[in-house]
């Protein structure tokens, strides 16, 4: 099987969110649904030296992330009829609407809020790679319209050469499920379980 994945340019995105916007005008997705969220992660703090000097460890980075199509994906494993599968020619996770009874097992399960419930649809909703762009020999279209390339959708032994998969705060470590989402770290960028707060938390679930 090939097994496509995502590769995300750190230090070339801007966090513009054209990814995000494009996927959504692109899917037809309502206000307050997002296939694609592009995360804006912080953390630090400021320190006084006793001479009233200040100095800072504070940090800021951006993260777009859609769904992973991971090895082992959690989704896949939760759904009761077999709705949300892993497809055995490209290894993109995708949902059968037709088989899909919208019990969210699937949201519960993946520890990076791909998959949404969407009660409008009556059924689970989530980024599938734009599996028909792919096949037309297209890159997604949160790829084709990212101004800064930093984004990048191809089998994994032909994505650029990065630093592995994304094992970088906020998300899990990468064994959980294998997800095929490699990057290039940005310097500011923090390692699995630091501490960090996500300011547009309210943008972003």
């Amino acid at each position: 099987m090939t097994q496509y994945g995502f590769f995300y340019d750190a230090t070339r995105c801007t966090g513009c969110k054209t990814c995000e916007l494009a996927c959504k005008d692109y899917k037809d997705l309502p206000v307050d649904f997002s296939f694609r969220h592009v995360y804006e992660v912080e953390g630090g703090s400021w320190q006084q030296d006793d001479a009233g000097f200040w100095t800072t460890d504070s940090y800021t980075y951006y993260l777009s992330m859609s769904c992973n199509h991971c090895d082992e994906p959690a989704c896949t494993h939760a759904c009761p009829t077999g709705a949300m599968h892993k497809d055995t020619d490209t290894g993109i996770v995708s949902v059968d609407k037709a088989k899909c009874i919208g019990c969210g097992y699937c949201a519960m399960a993946c520890p990076y809020d791909a998959p949404t419930v969407s009660k409008e649809i009556g059924h689970s909703a989530k980024c599938n790679g734009c599996a028909e762009r792919v096949a037309a020999g297209m890159q997604p279209i949160c790829v084709e319209a990212c101004s800064g390339r930093a984004l990048f959708f191809a089998p994994i032994d032909e994505l650029p050469s990065g630093e592995g998969r994304a094992d970088i705060a906020p998300l899990p470590a990468e064994d959980f499920t294998g997800p095929n989402l490699y990057l290039k770290k940005c310097v500011s960028m923090q390692p699995v379980a630091t501490d960090v707060a996500i300011s547009n938390i309210l943008e972003v679930m």
